[in-house]
């Protein structure tokens, strides 16, 4: 097949269509199963291998994965590319051996690298020790594994991380592929090794003769430069590297003295010395910050040695400047926004840099150059595979590469530039990807994956109810700037992100945290209407912040998914933001989300408003969780089992729907007794009992997590849970509940006796219990009266509040949703300070829905 400027037109107005020409695009696709643009052959794709949805035949029931995942990424496989964030195949291919069938279709509208086909693929042939461990972990939920491919679409927003994941899954010959590298690196050095040639000394530093009398020379491995600052008491330049470096522990001194006037500096106050040198790719004159080679890593007879740069290296360097480089290399300006590209700009990193040739040293763009003119000339069969090993090294390639004696690498998720660079050969890079990773991973057959480049929130070029399974990892809110991040990759592949439709917080492209909720909200919704009904998606998030998980809950819940479970995936490995950013968790978290049936909407919206919707709704649900969740032998508490939560959900799913709420908490807990089965605080079909009841009676249950008081709401719960366990009095409540107290600053959390007296009665004998389900309506009619009380109080305070009951403006705001009086929890939303709004999900959940029914 061929991929034409008459079919490019006919995606050109898909959103997402990158920014490059046509001839690019073209020659950066692999026709049907790839194109750098909306791919137009996923119809046919789906046409040929897709099974058509039909309720009526459909036997779909699977119950969402719960098993916690821990997953390492030291896998040859996973290392043969480096990407921002990737999670590794081998965990995602247990939630799609648990969600689907051979041969169903699963997709990834933020496909990233491409894990998720090469884990689709890797289902037909995996690792015979991963397999044998799997099959035994799969048997002890009581499941059994169905190996065999599944096919998958795969689509991303970035050339580069299309073409990364196009290559991940593409056939090729390992031996043809690795001959025709070699030969290439082979023709490269023939040119180009002479640049990375340095004098042999001894430990005195003088050159080394051989026995024929000519001076010993050494193959580089690496150069380590070092920038050069002013000393602001003397004025004399410093080299970095000599003052502020301890060799021997490989450490950088906080403070150090300077070697002129002896006064006590840091690199905070220091002033960066600079250069003025002619572009010869600009064709003007440029400043840049100072650097200078400081020390050079090289090897003679497969021995490895270290020195200080000499005469001979000076004027090698000086050599290589004076030259101009004969191949085309990218000269593209950062991001096309001028010198402060975006939100990976820093001042005191990228002085000087505006352009991508400007994140390399003369050296190694020219090697780099020269390799991909040579790649670009091989033959079409190997060329895309080529191009994948050249853009796996650019990074390393490149000033992002710092030295550091015990982890020396590029900062992930960055563009930094470090005070201390390494230079690493060209040469060196490859032979060392080659040695550490494989590129053997060619893992599945010919048109089973199929890759698109495009936005996610228009994927009209796929059919609703088409697809069998999602999983995807969307991007975290501020965490990574993608588009920035890729921008020297698709330097070279000269074809850009159109970045109008990514879903990033970011000032630069004036998105803030509700443009990324809108952004990712039409993007789950295209998800929701090409996931077939009844069917699941799972959703990795990696939760930093409160506002943005919010958000992404409220994105998918608006889309029309209802959310069943929430798990743990531990990466084993943390990225940049994970390990620094005191507000983010150590794990990722995992949503499992589903599509309801069509016959269980058209019913719900015949009976909608009335409580035989609601149990609709409720039997649907607890159809969806999960039934037994075991771990390490022991049985887990389902907490979304639990009647509030129960509750919270049918309120969501009204609310987002525009819908009235039929009943209150205490009616919907007396309707949950009276129609379901209860075991353990914890609800049921009757149809699901047999199957808990016999894990129960073999497994001991692993009581709930212990959880902060961070408001009121918990508050009742925690108070809840201990009267469960046995009725208390207030005196023996109360030491109990000052330990594990703790407000929020904003929070007005009332006394203890207050609490109880709203919430819960008490015996002759003084001790409070839980009221039964015919007694709690009359408390939560008292209670919602007191707390409408003072929301009223609320509405006529000027100004933003700053101390105020969470629960009264809940109240509050279901109450006026109820009224449909939607412009008032508007105006009351913004009395709120904005991270109380963005953090609370219920609130939020009214927040939006009341600004969405006032703009239709």
């Amino acid at each position: 097949m061929k991929l034409t400027k008459e079919i490019l037109n006919s995606v050109r107005n898909i959103e997402g269509f990158p920014i490059a020409d046509d001839e690019d695009i073209i020659r950066l696709s692999d026709p049907p199963y790839y194109t750098a643009c909306p791919n137009p052959f996923i119809k046919d794709f789906i046409e040929r291998y897709g099974k058509k949805y039909d309720e009526k035949t459909d036997d779909y029931n699977v119950e969402p994965y719960t098993a916690d995942i821990s997953e390492g990424k030291n896998d040859p496989v996973y290392n043969a590319h480096s990407y921002h964030t990737k999670v590794p195949y081998k965990a995602i291919m247990r939630y799609i051996l648990h969600y689907t069938k051979p041969g169903d279709i699963v997709f990834d509208g933020f496909c990233g690298s491409g894990m998720t086909g090469v884990a689709a693929a890797m289902c037909e042939n995996p690792d015979p020790e991963f397999k044998f461990a799997l099959e035994k972990e799969f048997e002890q939920r009581g499941k059994k594994i169905e190996w065999g491919a599944r096919r998958a679409i795969l689509c991303d927003l970035s050339p580069a991380a299309t073409f990364i994941a196009y290559n991940y899954n593409n056939p090729v010959d390992p031996e043809e592929f690795e001959k025709e590298a070699k030969m290439i690196l082979d023709e490269v050095e023939k040119e180009c090794g002479w640049m990375y040639e340095t004098l042999h000394v001894d430990e005195n530093g003088n050159p080394v003769k051989g026995i024929d009398g000519e001076f010993v020379k050494g193959k580089i491995n690496y150069t380590v430069w070092s920038d050069v600052f002013i000393c602001p008491s003397c004025g004399q330049e410093i080299v970095f590297w000599d003052v502020a470096v301890d060799k021997e522990n490989g450490e950088v001194l906080d403070s150090f003295n300077c070697p002129f006037c002896n006064a006590l500096l840091k690199k905070t106050i220091l002033e960066r010395a600079t250069v003025t040198v002619y572009d010869k790719a600009l064709k003007e004159y440029i400043v840049q910050a100072k650097q200078v080679p400081v020390l050079i890593n090289y090897s003679v007879n497969g021995k490895r040695f270290e020195k200080k740069p000499d005469k001979f290296d000076f004027e090698l360097l000086q050599k290589i400047e004076e030259m101009d480089i004969p191949y085309w290399y990218p000269t593209d300006k950062m991001m096309f926004k001028g010198e402060k590209w975006g939100d990976t700009w820093r001042e005191g990193s990228h002085f000087g840099i505006t352009h991508v040739h400007h994140f390399y040293t003369k050296r190694n763009l020219w090697v780099l150059s020269c390799l991909y003119e040579k790649i670009l000339s091989t033959n079409e069969g190997l060329r895309k595979k080529l191009l994948f090993l050249f853009t796996s090294i650019l990074q390393r390639a490149s000033y992002l590469f710092r030295w550091n004696k015990n982890q020396a690498g590029p900062l992930l998720g960055t563009l930094y530039i470090a005070s201390l660079k390494f230079e690493t050969s060209i040469f060196d890079l490859i032979l060392n990807k080659f040695r550490n990773s494989t590129f053997n991973y060619s893992v599945t057959k010919l048109f089973n994956i199929i890759v698109s480049c495009g936005s996610a929130s228009d994927l009209s070029y796929i059919p609703s109810n088409s697809i069998d399974y999602i999983f995807t990892d969307p991007p975290y809110g501020d965490n990574l700037i993608y588009s920035e991040l890729n921008f020297i990759w698709e330097a070279w592949l000269r074809v850009f992100t159109n970045n109008k439709t990514e879903a990033i917080i970011n000032k630069v492209q004036g998105k803030g945290l509700s443009e990324y909720q809108e952004l990712m909200e039409q993007c789950f919704k295209e998800m929701y209407r090409i996931l077939k009904p009844g069917r699941w998606i799972t959703v990795e998030f990696h939760n930093t912040k409160n506002a943005v998980w919010n958000a992404i809950q409220e994105a998918m819940l608006r889309a029309g998914f209802v959310i069943a479970n929430v798990r743990a995936l531990d990466k084993k490995q943390g990225s940049f933001k994970q390990v620094t950013t005191t507000t983010a968790t150590k794990q990722d978290l995992i949503i499992s989300a589903y599509k309801p049936k069509e016959s269980f909407e058209k019913k719900f919206y015949l009976e909608v408003g009335t409580e035989e919707g609601v149990w609709e709704f409720v039997r649907q649900h607890l159809e969806k969780l999960p039934v037994v969740v075991e771990n390490n032998g022991v049985l887990e508490y389902i907490p979304e089992r639990q009647a509030y939560l129960l509750y919270d959900a049918m309120v969501a799913y009204h609310v987002q729907r525009g819908l009235s709420i039929p009943m209150g908490a205490a009616e919907f807990y007396k309707g949950l007794e009276e129609r379901f089965i209860e075991r353990d605080g914890m609800y049921f079909l009757p149809s699901q009992i047999p199957k808990y009841e016999e894990k129960r009676y073999r497994l001991e249950l692993k009581e709930q997590v212990s959880f902060v008081i961070v408001d009121e709401k918990s508050a009742i719960q925690w108070i809840r849970n201990e009267l469960e366990k046995q009725p208390q009095t207030y005196q023996e409540l109360q030491p109990k509940f000052l330990k594990a107290k703790h407000e929020f600053k904003h929070e007005k959390l009332p006394e203890l006796l207050q609490l109880l007296e709203e919430n819960f009665l008490q015996d002759e004998n003084g001790k409070w219990y839980v009221p039964d389900v015919n007694k709690q309506s009359d408390l939560e009619k008292l209670r919602t009266k007191n707390l409408l009380r003072e929301f009223e109080g609320y509405l006529n305070v000027k100004g933003k509040l700053k101390v105020f009951r969470t629960e009264a403006i809940r109240a509050g705001f279901k109450d006026l949703w109820q009224k449909k009086d939607y412009k008032t929890i508007v105006k009351m939303a913004e009395k709120l300070p904005e991270s109380v709004l963005q953090e609370d999900s219920v609130l939020l959940m009214y927040y939006d829905n009341a600004l969405t029914r006032l703009g239709e």
